[in-house]
């Protein structure tokens, strides 16, 4: 009896370990800002989610989480969301919190009136609805609240434990050793003194069809029928035996959530049958699940003792996650003769399907899978060892050669298939009942990743290389002409024969090969699905039947399948971007459908399947959550909220606004984007983005309309969130600044009026006294040339003069020096008759004539008329004589010169000048001749 249970919990782990689950969301206590117990989660009417932590009330809209601590600070351990108020309880606390006008959470206590009634240490562990009053449960009372009049009230429970159930009209609740109560008229009365209910703790009480369920701690499942309590006989009840229940709920499709203290979270459907075991090794963040919510959506939100997470019940996806790393990256999947196979990076893992069971590795396997093909009821395995084939669970090598990359059949020869290879092209022949190697096609031996015959032709892709064209000889022996197209090309590059087409796919697009041309084409349908969805891969696959092509693309997974009313193809997208798949960029691979109609789709630690026919469109909206403006005065910014159900008027300097808008959808495999623009300043649409906020600094006076929309894979919100508002002009725009601009403008008109009449007044006057002084400078200049002119003439007459005193002097000179030279040649002669006496004597008169010197003297006047009045005013003591050297000396003449105009000799000139310097009292380095001529 004791190995039992631990047997059957072996089974149940093994049981769970082969298992895919739902999408699984984890939010770390660093991603909601808060501490790491949730204790309990409730959903509003709006669809957004509150958590009871231990740090305060958490607010979650699926874009942005938000905490509101309690006044006191405390602990939040309940929370419920009835109409439009939040109730939450703590330690000593209990109230409700409701959004007012600007978006923004406030607090009312209900608790603060009663605080000295309160027991010591008191917190409120739950809150419920029964009829119309909201009961808030401590672990020894139950407080009424009736919010029609605000009456509150409160029955002691006796109980040490924190659980409290309603069931229709009537609140259970527990006490150890006793059994369960029901409140009746205010007081509390047993109903169940069964001894389960006695020796474990009860954990919820469900109401199903007209019977009441009890889970127990331990024990498991009661059923109450009337007033008789007996075990509920489930497959699995045994087993919930061995494991610590701390929270449960039901779930809207019958079923139960149960919670665990270490194991998980276990799903049982409505007759009680594991559906699923999620725990830390599936991908739960904690194994401690303290609190269960289920959404109007079916997605399973858990209050982990670290952190929270969510589960999308109704998702079509389901996930294998192998966190272990037992089974690694799955290149390849499927299904054969019962079993089916996982290609992956670490070998070939196996399962038989209808036992959900965990997988196996296929002996001799190990290493890389590249491709797992099935062509006439043979699984081909393409591994880098080389060439499997599979039968029933078990691996047969028929050929050794290493590294085997894809396989397809040769048309009209069922018996040989094609193998593309890392060194060329293999023929493989089937004899009889087994497969061999019966050639290597010579003349090409590139790696030969992707390969298809069209038309008679081998067409091999090559990423760095181009598409080789190769045309093989009618018996697939060797290749007679080679042509390569190195256009197209590429990293990731695929290349797929879907219908009767040949598609190739790269980073640029989708081509589609035109045989008249002989070159691809680009198609433009299946273009635009990478190019809306982003380039990931050109990876094209097609489905087990050949009807669906499938692309990747960093926001989807898209499925091309044949028009049903004309020759268009349908595309429909899967919303699962790149990030949440975690596929194997270039080597992405799909299955499907199987045996139950799901899509099988590696990833990069295990794989997950997609139901198609469960995929349906989710009607969701935008809104806007809140509206944040700031501004800027006295050096500080200021920051207010707005109501975003009204427009706005704001003033000038309150020009920044944060817009924050969200859509209430949970999905773990693909996130909201959103799209926004401002109309009067951003009229085009920003790009998709998973940021939920909006920021605009500076913005200028007039007025806007903020629109936001938003999008979760390929599905677009029903509404569009909008807010209008306009900012004032600055004081200096407005209508009094216009007034008084115009009346100063007004008035700097009279006044540059006056002021430029002035001006040019000034200016005029300043013209025609410039113009006086002109006229007055032109006559002075007249008047100087006038004056030069005179000048002139009297520099032209004083010339003259000099030249007549000049002419008169050297007159004066020759006629005494000839006088001189006659009269010493008469004296150097014998007198005869005393003619030459006579002669002697008229030539000392003409010698000593004064008519000559007053000539001389009246010249010399008229050409130095100061000179001789300068001289005379310095030196008044001067003879006549003295006068006559000053006047020849003045002309600058010789004593040799000068001695025959006075009739003496050279030396008696020179005694004359020494007696005139005497006379004139000059210093005995002074030069006589420069002194006269300074004067």
């Amino acid at each position: 009896m004791k190995i039992c249970p631990l047997l059957i919990s072996i089974f149940f782990g093994l049981f769970c370990a082969g298992q895919s689950i739902p999408p699984l969301k984890n939010f770390a206590p660093a991603d909601y800002g808060g501490e790491n117990q949730n204790w309990e989660i409730s959903q509003g009417n709006d669809q957004i989610i509150y958590v009871a932590n231990s740090q305060g009330l958490l607010r979650y809209n699926g874009s942005r989480w938000d905490l509101y601590p309690l006044p006191n600070e405390s602990i939040v351990r309940s929370v419920k969301v009835l109409g439009d108020k939040i109730y939450t309880g703590g330690y000593r606390e209990f109230g409700y919190w409701q959004y007012n006008a600007v978006g923004m959470l406030e607090y009312t206590s209900l608790s603060q009136g009663i605080t000295g009634d309160l027991l010591p240490d008191e917190e409120f562990w739950n809150i419920l609805r029964s009829g119309r009053f909201i009961v808030f449960h401590s672990l020894e009372r139950l407080y009424t609240y009736n919010p029609e009049d605000g009456t509150l009230k409160w029955v002691d429970t006796q109980s040490s434990l924190p659980s409290v159930f309603s069931i229709g009209q009537s609140v259970y609740f527990q006490r150890p050793g006793e059994g369960l109560f029901s409140i009746e008229n205010g007081r509390a009365d047993l109903k169940y003194d069964f001894s389960a209910f006695q020796d474990d703790e009860v954990v919820n009480m469900f109401e199903r069809g007209g019977r009441r369920l009890v889970l127990t701690r331990k024990r498991g499942f009661f059923t109450i029928e009337g007033e008789q309590v007996i075990p509920w006989a489930t497959a699995l009840n045994s087993t919930l035996s061995g494991i610590t229940v701390y929270s449960a709920i039901s779930l809207k499709n019958g079923g139960f959530a149960l919670g665990t203290i270490s194991d998980g979270l276990v799903l049982l459907d409505k007759d009680g049958r594991l559906q699923f075991r999620i725990n830390l090794e599936k991908g739960l963040r904690n194994n401690t699940v303290l609190s269960l919510s289920e959404t109007e959506d079916s997605t399973l939100w858990l209050g982990l003792d670290n952190g929270i997470s969510f589960i999308n019940l109704s998702s079509p996806f389901h996930i294998y996650q192998d966190y272990s790393g037992y089974i690694g990256s799955v290149y390849a999947t499927a299904e054969h003769d019962g079993f089916l196979y996982m290609g992956t990076n670490q070998g070939l893992y196996q399962r038989e399907l209808d036992l959900e069971e965990d997988f196996e590795l296929v002996p001799g396997t190990e290493g890389q899978v590249w491709a797992l093909e099935l062509i006439d009821d043979t699984l081909f395995c393409g591994h880098h060892a080389g060439t499997f084939i599979i039968d029933k669970g078990k691996a047969v090598r028929v050929i050794p050669i290493p590294g085997t990359w894809d396989f397809t059949s040769i048309p009209e020869n069922p018996n040989l298939v094609l193998q593309g290879s890392y060194s060329g092209l293999y023929v493989l022949e089937r004899r009889g009942s087994s497969w061999s190697l019966r050639n290597k096609i010579r003349g090409f031996d590139n790696s030969s990743r992707y390969l298809e015959i069209f038309q008679e032709e081998i067409f091999v892709n090559h990423e760095y290389k181009g598409v080789f064209r190769l045309k093989p000889d009618s018996g697939y022996n060797e290749v007679q002409l080679v042509a390569v197209d190195t256009v197209h090309r590429g990293a990731n590059s695929g290349l797929l024969k879907y219908g009767r087409q040949l598609l190739f796919a790269n980073r640029e697009g989708v081509y589609s090969f035109d045989t008249a041309s002989g070159d691809f084409v680009k198609d433009t349908l299946l273009s635009g699905i990478i190019e809306e969805g982003g380039y990931v891969s050109g990876r094209l696959l097609s489905g087990i039947e050949g009807k669906s092509l499938w692309m990747f693309t960093e926001n989807n997974i898209t499925i091309v399948t044949p028009g049903k009313l004309d020759a268009r193809p349908l595309v429909r997208s899967i919303p699962v971007g790149a990030d949440m798949r975690k596929g194997i960029s270039g080597y992405e691979s799909v299955f499907g459908p199987n045996g139950e109609g799901d899509f099988i789709f590696g990833a990069n630690n295990g794989f997950f399947t997609y139901d198609l026919s469960n995929s349906k469109d989710t009607e969701f909206e935008v809104i806007m959550d809140r509206i944040d403006l700031s501004s800027q005065g006295s050096g500080k910014w200021d920051y207010r909220f707005v109501n975003p159900s009204m427009e706005g008027a704001f003033d000038n300097n309150e020009n920044t606004l944060d817009f924050h808008f969200y859509t209430p959808v949970y999905k773990a495999l693909s996130r909201p984007r959103f799209q926004y623009r401002l109309i009067g300043i951003q009229d085009n649409w920003s790009p998709w983005s998973e940021r939920a906020t909006a920021s605009f600094s500076n913005l200028p006076h007039g007025s806007y309309r903020f629109e936001v929309r938003a999008r979760m894979g390929n599905e677009f919100s029903s509404n569009m969130a909008s807010y209008a508002f306009e900012i004032s002009r600055p004081w200096y725009l407005s209508g009094m600044a216009m007034i008084s601009y115009l009346m100063l403008g007004l008035l700097g008109a009279i006044v540059i009026h006056r002021g430029y009449r002035y001006y040019y007044r000034k200016r005029q006057q300043e013209i025609i006294e410039n113009n006086k002084k002109e006229i007055a400078l032109a006559k002075a200049q007249s008047e100087k040339e006038i004056i030069d002119l005179k000048n002139k003439q009297l520099k032209e007459e004083f010339r003259s003069k000099n030249n007549e005193l000049a002419a008169s002097t050297l007159s004066i000179i020759r006629k005494n020096e000839l006088l001189s030279q006659v009269k010493d040649q008469l004296l150097n002669e014998t007198p005869q008759d005393g003619i030459p006496t006579k002669i002697i004597e008229i030539i000392d008169r003409n010698l000593n004539r004064t008519d000559d010197w007053e000539l001389f003297k009246e010249a010399f006047n008229n050409a130095d008329r100061e000179f001789l009045k300068k001289l005379k005013d310095e030196h008044p003591n001067l003879s006549p004589n003295d006068i006559k050297l000053c006047a020849y000396l003045r002309l600058n003449l010789a004593s040799k010169e000068i001695a025959p105009l006075l009739n003496i000799s050279p030396r008696s000139v020179e005694i004359k000048r020494y007696r005139l310097r005497k006379k004139m009292r000059l210093e005995h380095d002074a030069n006589l001749t420069d002194y006269i001529l300074s004067l």
